[in-house]
């Protein structure tokens, strides 16, 4: 009987990556301890029996998967690596067997986990019982992230069924080998069944980084590198804090101006805060090519203090920095990953507002705004909303909501530009800076109003010292870090939504 993943991949002209050469290539050397006990009996067929047999004589491995523990940089870190070569890399019962007792021992050890998966999927000489599997192997990951320990994920050629759509596309973070063959079902699977060829360019590694469904591709040569910085971020403790920035008096600029300063392109932007602000930087996925990259996403060490960062791009693609529902979605994976790896949250503002195109209606833009809101102001881990530039309507709401918000002098925050409001208002736009002056949305009007903490100087603008800034910046979030990192989590939780409970109430209201 062939097994699903064993004649799939013939024509695919990509290296595969033996469970020796990801071992040899990720871990310090000679640091490779394995976990694996001989591999359960089950009753098999006589058939069965010989295609195990020669598996063995041919790749000297006793099943399709490796386990055991190593160091990267002298860091311990599990290792679940299939071998493809080994009945395609199925998964049956011995194989799963050993995938979820590793799993579980890593989340006893409380160590960080790189899986590696290369199969077919299913073992199919053992059926529905092997298929069955893939629901431990899930249950056992989900738990060692419950437990606020990494998964990272390494997929390489060729991943296919029931291991992509299980344990390997439950990753913190998701890698891929270049070129590799990704995908649900194989494309010699799909001509036999559906009578045409799969399109090509499908499922390969980059069609699904430029989708948005994994966070990058990288070479084998460059994979030890990448987990190396992830797990500085994800499990190092901070650095030092670096030296307080001279206080600096807030000069009165109009609100206009402000509005005005934040418009320039060449303004500093997210990118910019990683660059001169941040070490450690892994970015992660975007938002697919239905939507411009409006949402940075990354793990990173602003100032030496490790943080998860969302930032929005302002000007990518053309787009003015407007934010769609894709963009939102990624913001609460963001938050998601920051609360399951126990990291604080930083936010970046700077967009010019909603994407308003019908795709972005359809796409439930006002409902993902919506789950921004209520994720952010609730979740468990510090949080720091960062107002760089502009701040306008509901996708700079979205993530408004932190622990302690800053804002760059000219950065502001309203419910529409200030053109929007004055159309509304005044039937023309000609009124916005008049109406910028009355809704109070530069960042001297929203410290009073205890929106924002506090103001980060620009000397005299962002974009006309840029390096100056980003540092002066990203020293400013540090502190912020550092302080509600001392904070009890329900201390700091309760002071949170206090905080939004009460703004715009009087400070000694009537009742």
């Amino acid at each position: 009987m062939p097994i699903m993943g064993v004649r799939i991949y013939s024509l695919v002209a990509v290296s595969r990556i033996t469970t020796d050469q990801l071992r040899d290539a990720v871990l310090d050397e000679g640091s490779f301890a394995s976990w694996d006990s001989e591999p359960l009996s089950i009753p098999v067929s006589e058939s069965y029996s010989r295609d195990l047999a020669a598996a063995r004589a041919a790749t000297g491995r006793d099943e399709s998967v490796l386990t055991g523990e190593g160091r990267v940089f002298g860091r311990r870190v599990v290792v679940v690596v299939c071998e493809f070569d080994f009945l395609g890399g199925s998964i049956g019962v011995a194989a799963a067997e050993r995938i979820t007792a590793a799993v579980e021992r890593a989340t006893a050890e409380r160590l960080p986990l790189l899986a590696s998966p290369s199969s077919g999927g299913t073992r199919m000489q053992e059926g529905t019982v092997a298929f069955l599997q893939m629901v431990k192997i899930a249950a056992a990951v989900r738990l060692h992230k419950q437990a606020h320990l990494p998964y990272l994920v390494y997929l390489r050629h060729p991943t296919t069924g029931g291991v992509f759509a299980s344990w390997g596309s439950l990753g913190h973070i998701t890698l891929a080998q270049p070129g590799a063959l990704i995908g649900l079902l194989g494309p010699r699977v799909y001509e036999q069944i559906y009578g045409e060829p799969f399109p090509p360019g499908i499922q390969t590694a980059e069609n699904l980084q430029r989708r948005g469904l994994i966070d990058d591709v990288v070479p084998l040569d460059g994979l030890r590198r990448t987990l190396h910085r992830a797990l500085t971020v994800i499990a190092d403790a901070p650095g030092p804090l670096p030296a307080a920035p001279q206080s600096e008096p807030i000069p009165e600029i109009a609100a206009w101006d402000s509005v005005v300063t934040s418009r320039r392109p060449d303004r500093p932007g997210v990118d910019d805060l990683l660059r001169h602000g941040g070490t450690e930087v892994v970015l992660l996925s975007e938002t697919g090519p239905d939507e411009a990259a409006t949402m940075l996403l990354a793990l990173a060490r602003i100032a030496g203090q490790p943080a998860v960062v969302l930032g929005q791009r302002r000007g990518s693609g053309g787009s003015e920095g407007r934010v769609g529902p894709a963009s939102l979605r990624e913001a609460r994976r963001g938050m998601a990953l920051a609360a399951e790896l126990r990291l604080p949250l930083v936010l970046v503002i700077d967009t010019a507002g909603p994407a308003l195109p019908v795709e972005a209606e359809q796409g439930g833009l006002a409902g993902q705004i919506a789950q921004c809101l209520a994720e952010l102001v609730t979740l468990d881990t510090p949080t720091v909303s960062v107002l760089l530039g502009q701040g306008s309507g509901g996708p700079a709401l979205a993530m408004v909501p932190a622990d302690r918000v800053l804002a760059a002098l000219h950065g502001w925050l309203a419910p529409l530009p200030p053109e929007g409001a004055s159309a509304i208002v005044f039937r023309d736009i000609t009124h916005a800076p008049e109406l910028a002056v009355a809704q109070g949305i530069r960042s001297a009007d929203l410290l009073v109003s205890g929106i924002v903490d506090a103001i980060v100087p620009e000397l005299p603008d962002a974009a006309d010292e840029p390096v100056e800034f980003c540092e002066r910046l990203s020293s400013a979030i540090a502190s912020e870090l550092d302080a509600l990192r001392e904070m009890p989590a329900p201390e700091r939780l309760a002071a949170r939504l206090q905080r939004y409970r009460r703004i715009g109430l009087p400070l000694n209201p009537r009742h």
